[in-house]
């Protein structure tokens, strides 16, 4: 048995995890699971929400944005289920500035981490 972490003479990671056999690693998966079903459609909800996309015609020449789930166990200091998050992500890497994009969007930081940082800031005076 190899130890975790260690790279094969193939070129393969080893890399241990106790929640392999949790996490779906792709939709077909996920899609087995009520629950996991339940946190995509709530992912799909904060995107609708927040208005963070909209589907638009395809422009000659340009590549469209793939996207993929990720899905993740948020686990209690006692090592229990908190609950099932899904994340649908922009495989944004594969696209070029100016060549298939012109604008960019940054990440706006939640209420709840303005307070936080707010807070830490007001006790290190």
């Amino acid at each position: 048995m190899l130890p975790d972490n260690v790279v094969t003479n193939d070129g393969d990671l080893i890399h241990f995890s106790l929640l392999t056999d949790i996490e779906p690693i792709n939709f077909i998966e996920a899609v087995k699971e009520l629950t996991w079903k339940n946190a995509m459609l709530k992912e799909l909800k904060v995107i609708k929400k927040n208005k963070t996309w909209e589907l638009a015609e395809l422009t000659p020449n340009k590549k469209p944005i793939f996207v993929k789930w990720v899905f993740k166990l948020k686990l209690n200091s006692d090592g229990s289920i908190a609950k099932h998050k899904a994340r649908l992500v922009a495989k944004s890497f594969l696209q070029k500035l100016r060549v298939d994009y012109k604008e960019v969007f940054t990440l706006v930081a939640m209420i709840k981490t303005l307070r936080l940082m707010i807070s830490l800031a007001s006790k290190s005076n």
